[in-house]
């Protein structure tokens, strides 16, 4: 066992005298702590907290020392607190930002054998936010032979005298070191970098100078891997992700801090998916030095839930992963240990022996699957199909939050579709594919437990308004064709896509002085449309152009011109112009009905076409 060091601290004088053993798993309490460990992993709730504060693995401590920094407005994220978590915190309170577990909260101990003879612990924190009687709740389990923690988050509102309490405008966990031994970001396989030191984003912001909200210039630094491998400028947003085919993302320790030289990684590993929000285009922060697990948020224009009576939801399972390599061993070789339990199935059956724990928890017995064979129209790529709440978008599934989402990728050779472990319930399916305007809809999919529903095969039609005479940009629900889109940066040796970077390191004027002209079949995409269509320039939040600059057309006005023959044009004396426009909320809820004390709710977005106005789109 690794808690040696508690007694020696003094920190939990009881456990070794008190332990329930079940094999090598470990689940005891004192008054101050629940404990629970196996043979590598050792886990310390505080209940003065509610969040773990002592977390080690093989001997190595993860956490650090516990800190508290001042929380100031574009700051760090967070109640200040560092060198904890695993631990549950949300912005779901009449006064804002609230980590619960420290006022009168209950706690449970749990330890057991599940139906594979496998031992196993948990930690239960449950609290009643008193001024409106939310319930917040947090659930760790760890199984013996395994080095991470299963967690599940729940929130419940039951008032009926006031039957609405407010957006809940976030609900997270967080993994908040505060030790140098984490060196790595790593959002996915494909983009990872250097850790800034120090990390402003985990409240130590010495050499740094805030831009925006928890975003910082760091071009000042010398010698900083951040700045020297990235950019000069870092953001909590660098890391972020959308939820689409995000398995994986946490941290690394390249040794150089560790007690013996050896490799340690920190990973939240999205084992399921269906009790978020958003569908596949959420996006949403993973790790800035922190590692999240956002399970509602506004962040991007995300969609929240409104708190309502009746409102009951456990979130998860999900499970948080830390494992150890030899000195020398690669950041991919312990996200790749990570990535094979990135699936719906993998301890399914533990979820099953502990669903009575678990309050919401649907079982396998609750859950069916879905399949079909969906004719792709020509030209579409990487399609996918979503089950998720019908009536609504599946980016506004949160308006009923007993809803469930599912996605997976369709073949691309076959068109077949699979989707299983389905809660049993009636869904609306959506495909989409790059390359193809508008998605398929179809309502009323019923899954039955136990079941596999079949929706044969599924003939989508592109929509069209006739003959095509040219196109500019991909539909794909991205921009990330344009200027400084999903381009490499060339000047940092990682290359991160551009806009990764902070959007004020981008000027526009100096981009176009000329403002945007672009001719259809000799302009390049990539270099001569801005990936942001601006009114105006430069003012708030923008470090280079602190000024905003109107222009004098420059800007808000962009010149398209195109060629066409004559015999595209035989037989015809009118043309469909068609716009996508992908636009984001100012404010967090999920109704377009004006709300005083959210002014900014509402947003008319308007377009001028040659002259010509169209109508006004209300961005909610």
């Amino acid at each position: 066992m690794h808690f040696q060091w508690l007694l020696r601290r003094g920190v939990l004088p009881l456990l070794s005298l008190a332990a329930t053993v079940q094999g090598t798993l470990v689940a005891n309490q004192t008054d101050a702590y629940l404990l629970i460990a196996n043979d590598r992993l050792t886990a310390a709730v505080n209940k003065t907290t509610g969040a773990i504060n002592y977390l080690y693995l093989d001997g190595q401590n993860l956490l650090g020392t516990a800190a508290q920094s001042v929380v100031t407005p574009g700051g760090s994220t967070g109640n200040g607190a560092s060198g904890i978590g695993p631990y549950l915190d949300c912005y779901c309170t009449p006064s804002g930002f609230y980590t619960p577990g420290s006022q009168n909260a209950n706690y449970t101990l749990y330890s057991g054998v599940d139906s594979l003879n496998v031992s196993y612990g948990g930690i239960s924190m449950s609290q009643v936010y008193a001024p409106t009687g939310q319930v917040l709740e947090q659930y760790w389990f760890l199984r013996d032979g395994e080095t991470g923690l299963h967690m599940f988050s729940r929130f419940a509102y039951h008032n009926k005298t006031k039957p609405s309490s407010g957006v809940f405008q976030e609900f997270r966990t967080l993994f908040r070191p505060n030790t140098p031994l984490w060196t790595e970001l790593v959002t996915d396989s494909d983009f990872h970098g250097p850790s800034p030191v120090p990390n402003p984003a985990a409240g130590n912001s010495s050499l740094a100078y805030t831009v925006q909200d928890a975003t910082w210039y760091l071009g000042n630094r010398t010698a900083d891997p951040y700045v020297e491998a990235v950019s000069d400028y870092f953001t909590k947003y660098t890391f972020s992700t959308t939820w689409r085919d995000q398995k994986v993302h946490g941290m690394f320790a390249d040794g150089k801090h560790s007690k013996d030289g050896s490799t340690f990684g920190s990973w939240f590993v999205m084992n399921t998916k269906d009790t978020y929000f958003g569908g596949p285009t959420w996006s949403d922060l993973v790790v800035d030095g922190i590692v999240y697990n956002y399970l509602v948020s506004n962040h991007h224009g995300n969609q929240a839930p409104n708190i309502v009576d009746g409102f009951d939801r456990t979130f998860g399972p999900s499970y948080y992963f830390f494992n150890k390599g030899e000195p020398g061993s690669e950041l991919q070789d312990l996200y790749n240990e990570a990535l094979e339990l990135a699936t719906p199935e993998w301890n399914a059956q533990f979820y099953d022996d502990i669903a009575h724990l678990v309050p919401n928890y649907v079982p396998t017995s609750g859950r069916g699957s879905w399949k079909a064979t969906v004719e792709i129209p020509e030209g579409g790529e990487d399609a996918i199909a979503i089950l998720s709440v019908p009536g609504f978008d599946f980016q506004d599934n949160s308006n009923d939050t007993d809803a469930y989402q599912y996605w997976a990728d369709i073949d691309g050779e076959t068109g077949e579709i699979q989707i299983d472990r389905i809660k049993a319930g009636t869904y609306r399916l959506s495909v989409y594919a790059s390359g193809i305007f508008g998605d398929y809809v179809q309502e009323d999919i019923v899954v039955e437990a136990g079941e596999t529903t079949d929706s044969g095969v599924i003939s989508w039609e592109a929509e069209s308004a006739g003959k095509e005479l040219w196109r500019i940009g991909t539909p794909d629900k991205t921009g990330g064709e344009w200027l400084h889109g999903d381009h490499p940066d060339p000047d940092h040796p990682l290359h991160p896509p551009e806009y990764r970077i902070y959007w004020g390191a981008y000027d526009y004027l100096d981009d176009f002085p000329n403002g945007v002209n672009f001719h259809v079949g000799t302009s390049d995409e990539a270099k001569d449309l801005n990936y942001v269509h601006w009114s105006v320039f430069g003012g708030y939040a923008n470090f280079l152009r602190p000024t905003q600059v109107e222009g004098d057309g420059n800007i808000n006005n962009w010149t398209v011109t195109f060629d066409v023959d004559d015999q595209d044009l035989a037989g015809t004396t009118e043309a469909l112009f068609t716009i996508q426009l992908a636009g984001a909320k100012s404010a967090s809820g999920n109704t377009d009905v004006f709300n005083a004390s959210q002014p900014y709710a509402n947003i008319p977005y308007n377009v001028v076409m040659n002259g010509h106005e169209l109508e006004t789109w209300t961005i909610p």
